[in-house]
């Protein structure tokens, strides 16, 4: 009988070391895969404001690597891995990813350890909302800390208690790649749409892996000293030629290979923001509330406010006929819908000429909403904490500088900010420039007398600011102010829909207030082609520098603003001053005398009756109530998340189990009694090797018996950390019994009797449960689905029928001879 002689180029597995120990080359494995983590969290730069991310992302990959360490040191199953790592994670996590809310920067607080939960479940989406560069909420910079923990964590357990089992093969070493490919793909996803120092980063993470692939796969286990020499300079001459080749290919074809930043794929360009505007009433059509209802009322202080400064509300862009509103967040323009989770530090806008910034703070006592009250362009915003931390549910608009809490603000509510306001413009300074291409949603259903009535009125001007200014005049001049109370003169209908806007120009007097004159003089500007939007907020009168003002609902108003370019947005007031308003001269007809016919009793009517107000679509409230109690679409999504999991688990588990139990069947009900013993032993060999021990490429019973046996009692030990007996199931001992057994039946030339035959079967069955008792959780997990089959696919081509295993078959017929 030939021996097979062992392939060279097989690399064996380590070396088994005594419990706690781990080889020079794991630690270099290690230290690789560190190193490209490293690479995969330096990515993440564009997404936050400052360096804390990186503190947080190495320190996560430290905690993780520690935890993986403490498994390998304890031989610590799934369950306390994952639970240590757990407590690993919240204990460091304060100093390292929150060290600004942790006491003395070190110890964890509630805070710290609320965030360090939040930040794991909730990071991932809030990230992709965020406006670039991120720095709230406070727990954002848990991302980095959470990922990179998972990433060391299980590339730890994977090259301590894993790679060393195994030989190392190509595919095997790959598996090690994937946690730090993940770190670097999130790198990418979660970044900007401009590249992060992208061919350095990109050509340092692929040439050191290849070199560590090329290196660490091994080398010829029976090779002469000569022919390792050969083989080391060999793999040196192949890394130098991978090195040169990416370094030439970063050189030459660096800037053909990187895509432009208009194609670069991130996230979150592609997410939209979660706020939406469209969920809330236009803040123009409660224009009369604060005239009516909040006139004497002081909404709220301000100090640090400039004569000139007005207070901004919103920026409502978008006209559909009924009123002006604020788009959508499903625009795709460059208008007021583009609402983005903001940290401290708030994104500049692409049109601003400021000559500095001012600070300003803010105290509210009777204004309530989700608009926050702004003045200018704000750089920075500090929000209070206590009794509720309110910055994760900040949302800003950097091109119509307006500020949105989803929570909503109500009395006692205190903010800051640094701003910078709009530099005023002569009309002389702007003569000869021309409007800024800004793309706004259209106006639609707009009254025909709009347009006959802004060519009226810009007459001979050509210039954009001339023909605004001469809109702006004609309205101021002609016009008269109205707030449509009970004092009034003359009433003033409330609402801006296309029939109050026609009335406002058909009747003989143009009669309104703030709200009608801004909505008048926006369409008449967009229908001479300038693109204006309509500014809701306050102008306090009597404002002193340095004093506290406060507004009050009187101070309520509304502006225009239209963008020049290279200057920014330039506001018009185009409301008249208050002055007498003429009575209507119209002729009245005369009524002929009729006679008198007893009328029924007349409902008295008060003046503010006159009123009407805006109509609202509230048709979605009774969608709302009908879904009242459907289910979410979270829940599933994670319900279905969840099925298909189980399904891809259980599906293969049962299939495999399945074949397994046919295999056995097949073995156990064999034609004759010596094949069904053999078929016992042949089980056993299967059911090792699907367990993860390696089977010698040749022998008999008793030299497999020895070899797996020793096996076993090391994996056993080194999982109680003492020696272990000989005589345990799937030891030494038990191996030999059935191995003589075995022999017993296939050489002895007899046939043994069945209870002979189920006392092989059931040390088998044993054997091999003790064997899978000795290794960890996960290698018993794999086992269940794994098949493995003793037959080579060489010895199912070329053996004449069905055989025994290591040449059982071979071995009966010499001894028959």
């Amino acid at each position: 009988m030939s021996e097979k002689t062992p392939k060279a180029s097989r690399s064996a597995p380590a070396p088994r070391l005594p419990r706690g120990e781990v080889s020079t080359a794991t630690w270099r494995d290690l230290a690789v895969v560190s190193v490209l983590s490293a690479l995969g969290i330096w990515g993440l730069a564009p997404a936050f404001s400052d360096n804390g991310y990186l503190l947080a992302g190495l320190g996560g990959l430290l905690v993780g690597t520690a935890a993986g360490y403490l498994s390998h040191l304890f031989r610590l199953n799934a369950f306390f891995t994952g639970l240590s790592a757990i407590v690993l994670y919240f204990m460091l996590g304060s100093a390292l990813a929150m060290p600004g809310y942790a006491l003395f920067a070190v110890l964890p607080t509630l805070t710290t350890l609320r965030g360090l939960a939040l930040g794991a479940v909730f990071g991932w989406t809030d990230l992709v909302t965020l406006s670039a560069p991120a720095g709230a909420p406070e727990y954002i910079t848990v991302l980095p800390y959470a990922a990179a923990w998972l990433v060391g964590l299980v590339t730890t357990v994977l090259v301590l208690r894993w790679l060393p089992r195994h030989d190392r093969s190509p595919a095997r070493l790959s598996v090690l790649l994937i946690g730090p490919t993940a770190l670097y793909l999130l790198g990418i996803l979660y970044g900007t749409s401009t590249p992060f120092l992208a061919g350095l980063r990109g050509i340092s993470f692929a040439v050191l892996a290849l070199l560590w692939l090329g290196w660490r796969r091994g080398g010829v286990t029976n090779a002469s000293l000569q022919e390792r020499r050969g083989l080391n300079r060999t793999k040196l001459l192949g890394s130098a030629i991978v090195a040169v080749a990416a370094i030439l290919v970063a050189a030459v074809a660096g800037s053909i290979l990187i895509p432009p930043p208009e194609s670069r794929f991130v996230l979150r360009e592609e997410v939209v923001p979660p706020f939406d505007p469209q969920d809330y009433p236009s803040p123009l059509s409660g224009f009369r509330k604060y005239t009516k209802d909040l006139g004497e009322t002081d909404l709220f202080s301000v100090t640090g406010l400039a004569a000139s400064d007005r207070v901004r509300l919103a920026v409502m862009d978008s006209y559909d006929g009924r009123l002006w509103d604020v788009s959508g967040a499903e625009d795709q323009t460059d208008g007021s819908g583009s609402f983005r989770l903001v940290g401290d530090e708030l994104p500049a806008p692409a049109l601003l000429e400021s000559s500095g910034a001012r600070s300003v703070s803010v105290s509210v006592s009777g204004y309530s909403g989700v608009w926050l009250p702004i003045v200018g362009y704000p750089e920075t915003i500090s929000l209070p904490t206590e009794p509720t931390d309110t910055s994760q549910d900040l949302r800003y608009n950097a091109e119509t500088a307006t500020t949105v809490i989803t929570s909503g603000v109500d009395t006692g509510y205190e903010y800051s900010f640094t701003t910078e306001v709009q530099d005023a413009f002569s009309d002389q300074a702007l003569s000869n420039v021309p409007v800024a291409r800004v793309e706004l949603p259209l106006v639609e259903r707009v009254p025909d007398v709009v347009a006959a009535k802004a060519a009226e009125f810009a007459g001979a001007a050509t210039t954009p600011i001339d023909q605004l200014r001469a809109l702006e005049q004609a309205l101021k001049i002609n016009g008269f102010l109205s707030h449509g109370l009970a004092s009034d003169s003359v009433p003033s209908r409330a609402g801006h829909g296309a029939d109050r806007i026609e009335e406002l120009f058909t009747r003989n007097q143009m009669i309104g207030d703030e709200e009608q004159f801004a909505a008048a003089f926006a369409l008449m500007a967009r229908s001479l082609g300038h693109p204006a939007r309509v500014v809701m907020g306050f102008a306090p009168k009597d404002v002193k520098e340095g004093e506290t003002v406060t507004v009050t609902g009187d101070d309520v108003t509304a502006w225009v603003e239209v963008p020049f370019q290279g200057v920014g947005w330039v506001a018009f007031s185009p409301t008249p001053d208050e002055k007498e308003i003429p009575q209507d001269q119209n002729p009245k007809p005369k009524t002929e005398p009729q006679p008198q016919v007893r009328q029924p009793p007349r409902a008295e009517k008060q003046d503010d009756d006159l009123l009407t107000e805006v109509d609202i679509n509230d048709s979605e409230e009774d969608e709302k109530n009908e879904d009242a109690f459907a289910l979410p679409l979270w829940v599933w999504i994670l319900g279905g998340a969840l099925g298909a999991s189980l399904l891809l688990y259980l599906v293969p588990l049962l299939v495999i189990a399945a074949i397994k139990r046919r295999r056995m069947r097949l073995r156990r009900t064999a034609a004759t009694a010596d094949a069904r013993a053999a078929g016992a032993w042949d089980e056993l060999l299967d059911r090792y090797a699907e367990v993860g021990y390696v089977l010698p490429e040749i022998g008999t019973r008793r030299m497999f018996a020895a070899d797996l046996g020793s096996q076993v009692e090391t994996e056993a030990a080194q999982a109680n950390g003492t020696a272990e007996r000989a005589d345990r199931p799937g030891g030494l001992a038990t191996l030999t019994r059935l191995a003589h057994g075995t022999d017993e039946a296939v050489f002895s030339g007899r046939n043994l009797p069945e209870k002979r035959i189920d006392e092989l079967w059931q040390t088998s069955v044993e054997s091999s449960t003790g064997a899978a008792s000795a290794v960890g959780w996960w290698r018993r997990q794999l086992s269940r689905f794994r098949v493995h089959t003793g037959r080579t696919m060489t010895d199912r081509l070329t053996a004449p029928g069905r055989g025994t295993r290591s040449g059982h078959k071979g071995q009966r017929k010499k001894t028959a001879e």
